[in-house]
Parts: structure tokens; sequence; C-alpha cells
């Protein structure tokens, strides 16, 4: 019996992984890096850093494997992405330059300390608004003429996009947040337990603000949300998502330690399970879908065994890593 394989889909599935991946882990290392102007200097900053500082170069390994595997799987929509969201990329990548060149400096120049603080912060947010910028720019569509980005310079500019952003910023402040109740004890996890609520609310409000607004931005979304057959798969989504919130809101209240940083990891993957709703089978809404942009066949599967052999690699690493430094931190790093 033949059997037929959709490598396209395997694709589409495999990036889809490992952009998620990207945002739940690189997303709370970032979302600490938001929430330290109201981090106390002093103690409390420096074990809000030690909680990150074992994972958080190797966070970043889901944004190469991601935005590489864009390129090589989906040429096409690559092309057509970043000159789109170029002033977005440029911007994100120095924000994590900053971020990254402020996370090691601040340990070497106490002198500067307050400096590197400031740009820990500041980059921090730049990625984070860039990013969630650049997922709004791709939602509300991107202008396609024979095969190349026909927009202009700030075609992402819009209120839809700030939006976005602001909705990544306070979620990754939500995963900072309930990581540094997980890590952290004491007087430092008190004060991270009010972040982590205050964050809460404002990303479920966010949350909801996004959906709406999505919903109407597009025919073809609001025939995906509001027709039926589609209804009866896609009205799940917002349901769970409701359940979750609450529930993460209740663990916040009731004390609970390591199940609030895994309830907000479902907030996001229930967010992606609805993104995936909204555009499938679009890579580049409203023109592109995976099939137009993908590379040929060969060329999918000389790459599917490279991911073969690495992407276990990685899983196992990042596994053990996190296992290692599974305890909480203390003045000195972790116990």
């Amino acid at each position: 019996m033949a059997v037929s394989v959709d490598l396209t889909v395997i694709w589409a599935f495999i990036i889809a992984f490992a952009v998620f991946a990207y945002v739940v882990m690189d997303g709370f290392d970032l979302g600490i890096g938001i929430l330290f102007p109201s981090i106390e200097v002093g103690v409390e900053r420096d074990r809000a850093m030690n909680a990150i500082a074992p994972v958080w170069d190797g966070n970043e390994t889901w944004l190469v494997l991601g935005g590489g595997g864009l390129f090589a799987a989906f040429p096409l929509a690559y092309a057509v992405l970043l000159p789109a969201t170029y002033p977005l990329i440029i911007a994100m990548l120095l924000g994590l330059v900053f971020r990254g060149v402020a996370f090691e400096f601040r340990w070497r120049d106490p002198r500067h300390r307050p400096f590197w603080d400031w740009a820990f912060f500041g980059g921090s947010l730049v990625a984070a608004m860039s990013q969630g910028m650049t997922l709004g720019a791709m939602l509300q569509g991107i202008t396609v003429v024979d095969r190349s980005y026909a927009g202009s310079w700030f075609d992402w500019l819009t209120p839809y996009t700030l939006l976005t952003g602001a909705g990544t910023v306070a979620g990754y402040a939500l995963l900072g947040a309930c990581w540094l109740v997980w890590k952290t004890s004491g007087k430092c996890q008190l004060h991270a337990y009010r972040m982590a609520r205050y964050a809460c609310g404002i990303t479920v409000a966010l949350m909801g603000a996004v959906s709406l607004y999505n919903v109407f931005l597009r025919p073809e979304y609001e025939s995906r949300w509001l027709s039926a057959p589609e209804i009866y798969y896609a009205w799940p989504v917002p349901i769970i998502t409701v359940f979750l919130a609450a529930w993460l809101w209740r663990s916040l209240w009731r004390g609970r330690e390591v199940l609030p940083f895994w309830l907000g990891i479902s907030l996001f993957a229930m967010g992606m399970v609805g993104l995936g709703l909204t555009i499938w089978p679009n890579v580049v809404p409203p023109s592109l879908t995976i099939w137009d942009a993908a590379a040929p066949a060969r060329s999918q599967i000389f790459m599917l065994v490279g991911v073969a052999i690495t992407m276990p690699l990685i899983l196992a690493y990042t596994f053990w890593a996190y296992w290692v430094f599974r305890g909480k931190v203390g003045d000195e790093g972790y116990h």
C-alpha cells in the first residue's frame, strides 16, 4: 500500500514547534528583563538574574531553528516576510544583543551596573515588542505582487500591531514572574506573586482585545471564527483559554509555586492554536499558502534528515540543563 506523506505540512509543524519553544523558553527570561525596573535593586535583582543565568542563551537556539527552518523550508515566505518587517527584525536583533551584553557586563562592571540594568530592561522590552508587532504585521496581511513584497517600509505600523506587541510584552512578563515564583523564595517570591497577578490580568485583557480585533481584521478570519462548520472547531479554543486563565489566577492567589508557570505556557499554547486556526493553510496571509512557499521536495527531505538528528539532541540538552538547575536560586546561585 502506498503511503502519502505531505512534507510541507510536516515542515510547517516543525517550524511552528520551534517558534512555540522559543516563545515560551526565551519568553520568560525576556519577561524578567521587562520586569527588571520593578525588582528591588540588590539581592532581588541578582537572584532574578541568577534564576535565568544557566539557560537564557540556550533558549535562543529555538529562534535560530525557527528562522533557519523558515528560510530553508519556505524560502518564498522568508523572502516576503523579511522585507515587510525589516525595521522590526533589526530592532529585535539589536534588543537581543543589548540584552546579552548587559547580562554579562552587569557582573563584570559593577561601577556601571545601573546602566547595564537599564540596558537589560530596554533590550528585553524592544525584543518582545518587536516580536509581537511582527506577528501582528503578518496577521493583518502582507501585500504580495509577482511573488515579492509590494508594500511600503512602514506597512507594519498600525494600531493592531501595537496591540499585539503590547500583548506579547505582557505575556512575557507573566511568564517571567511565574518563573520567579517557581525559582525564588522569601521576599523575592512574594514580590513575584504580586507581579504575576498584575501581569495575568493585563495579559488576559490584551489576549481578549487582540482576539476580538483579529476576528474582524479580515473577512476570511471572520468566516473562520463565526461561520459553520468552522466555528465548531474554533470556539473550544477561547473557552479553554478562559478556563486556563481562571485556573492561573486561582493558583497565584493560593500560593502555588510550579503550577502558574505551566498554566502560563498553556495560555501561550492556546494562543498558538488560535493563530493556526486563523491563518491555516496560509504562511503569508492572505495570498501565500505553505505549498506556494515551500522548497522542492528533495530539499525538504534532505533537511528533514538533519532535523531528525539535531532536534532530539537539542531537546535532550535542554531537558538536561533544566533538570540540573531544577532547584531554587539563592544569593550564590542555584542550590
